[in-house]
Formats: C-alpha cells, structure tokens, sequence
C-alpha cells in the first residue's frame, strides 16, 4: 500500500452548473408529485368542512326540488279540477293554454347563475319556483272567478222553478200543447201551461225564490191568479185559485205557501193551471220538475224548505 497516491480532481464550473440543474429539476418535481398527491390524498380541514357544506347543500336543494314537484303536481290537480268539474258544471270558459303558460319561457333570465360548479342544480330550482309562482296565481284567480260564479250559480238556482206547485196526490189534466176544443170556449186553442185536478182549497206553492209581480183577478181567464218573476227570464203563473196568500211585490222563496187552489176564471172544475215562461216563450212544465216523487216525500221537502226559509 506504499505506492498509494491521491490526486486532486477538480469538476469543470459546466459539470457543476449541469449538476445543479439536475438537482434543482428533480426537487421541483419531487414537491409537485408530494403536492398533487397530498392534495388528492390528504385534505386540510377547512377543505373538508367545505366539501361537506357543498354536500349538504346538493343534498337540501334535492329535496326542495322534490317538494316543488309535489307542489307542481298538486297545482296541476287543481286545474284538472277547475277544467274537468268546476267550469263544465257552471258553464265557464275553460282558461286558454296560452294563459297557463304565459311567462314558462325565458331561460336567459337565470343567466346570471352560470359558471358555478353546480349551476344546473341552481338554475333547476329556481326556474321550478317561476313555474309553480305563475301557475298558482292563476290558479288563486280561477278559484275567485268560480267562487264568484258559484255563489250566482246557487242564487239561479234557488230561483229556478222546480218543484211541483202542490204536495198532494193529483191527476194530470190537459196538458202543454194545443188543444183541439177549449172545456168552456169549445174552440181549438193552445194550451200554454198544465193542468193539476186536485181537490178544492189544495195548498199552492211557490216553485222557486222571486218576486209576484201579479196577485189578484185576471183578464185572461185564469180568474184569481199569481205571476212569479223569478229573475233570468222566468216567470210562473199559478191561476184558477180560490184564496190568494201573497200581495204583489212581495218576496218569495221555493215552498212557500202562495194561495189555495179552486175553479175561478174560464174553468170547468176544480184544479191550478200553471205554467212557465222563459224569456217571453212558453215552457213545457214537465221538464222542469220530477213526477216520481211522492206526496210523501214532496211535504218533507217542503217541510225542510219552510225551515230553511225561517234561518235565513
């Protein structure tokens, strides 16, 4: 080991530039792949808290967005209601589509909510909110519309005579339509209204709410006589009575008593003429009532109708 020898050997300044670049690199890429896997892998805290948050909010805006569905659906039960039940039954116009829709459109309204991570889930709800806001004004104002002709509807029909003008049992007479000899005249005449034989003194009675507008002796042969103007175009006319209860202007409801039957006037016998006239033109009576209800049934709705008028 004598002949061991050290010798000196110093790099050339390029060798140990190109060394440190090396290193440099390498250390760079070194902390990039630390950073990118530390980023992925382990997660600060405060990451974690807000990825949490995120979460919980995707998760609250799916279920608002399942409530508005529910809301939607119900909404569109009323309409199928208003369209299918309500309008039909009081002749109302079903509301155009058109309508419905107004304001449905317009996507470009909501620009303002894109760029976000979740933009679609944002922009989602609330174009769900507009839709459920337009359709239930429009619901909230088709319920006042129907309200307000419900309430006219029910007003009408109180006023609609049909009922029977008697409680009990009876035989039909001449009835509506032309008659070939007149019982007194003896000459073909029309007969505009129908015919109730019932027994002497039978209680008449108003078949619908309105106002006599005729109460006393008549010139056209029906002797003692009420008219009822029952509004809409309606009015009834009760003749050949022997007592009459009610004086003109007086204010009537279905079922009240309004005279006493008899055979004053053009008439053979005993018995109430009674007819109905829309708008000037003569009704068939029959149309207006049901002849399968019994007298007994008929003096417990008028019973129940006598109550109601004393409440009101």
């Amino acid at each position: 080991m004598s002949d061991l020898q050290y010798k000196l050997v110093k790099l050339h300044w390029k060798v140990k530039l190109l060394r440190f670049f090396l290193w440099f690199s390498v250390s760079i890429i070194i902390a990039v792949l630390y950073g990118t896997v530390f980023e992925n892998i382990v997660v600060s805290p405060k990451e974690k808290m807000l990825s949490q948050q995120v979460e919980n909010m995707k998760l609250q805006y799916s279920l608002i967005n399942r409530e508005l569905d529910n809301s939607q659906a119900s909404l569109n039960s009323f309409r199928l209601s208003d369209d299918r039940r309500y309008r039909p039954i009081l002749e109302m116009d079903s509301i155009p589509e058109s309508y419905r829709m107004a304001g449905y459109g317009g996507i470009d309204r909501f620009r303002y909510m894109t760029g976000y991570m979740n933009s679609y889930l944002l922009i989602s709800t609330r174009s769900k909110v507009e839709v459920i806001k337009n359709m239930a004004y429009i619901q909230n104002e088709s319920f006042k519309t129907i309200a307000e002709r419900s309430a006219e509807w029910k007003k009408e029909m109180d006023h609609l005579p049909i009922i029977k003008p008697v409680a009990v049992k009876y035989r039909l007479g001449d009835r509506f339509g032309f008659r070939k000899i007149h019982p007194v005249l003896g000459t073909p005449r029309p007969h505009d209204g129908l015919d109730f034989h019932v027994p002497y003194g039978t209680e008449v009675y108003a078949t619908g709410d309105g106002k006599v507008i005729e109460s006393g002796r008549s010139s056209g042969g029906f002797g003692n006589c009420i008219v009822i103007d029952h509004g809409y175009g309606l009015q009834t006319t009760y003749g050949h009575l022997s007592n009459i209860k009610v004086v003109m202007g007086m204010n009537v409801k279905r079922g009240d008593l309004i005279g006493l039957s008899g055979s004053t006037g053009l008439s053979t016998g005993p018995h109430l003429h009674y007819q109905i006239e829309k708008f000037g033109k003569h009704m068939n009576p029959v149309n207006f009532f049901n002849e399968d209800i019994t007298a007994e049934e008929y003096n417990e709705m008028i019973q129940t109708l006598e109550s109601e008028s004393k409440f009101k």
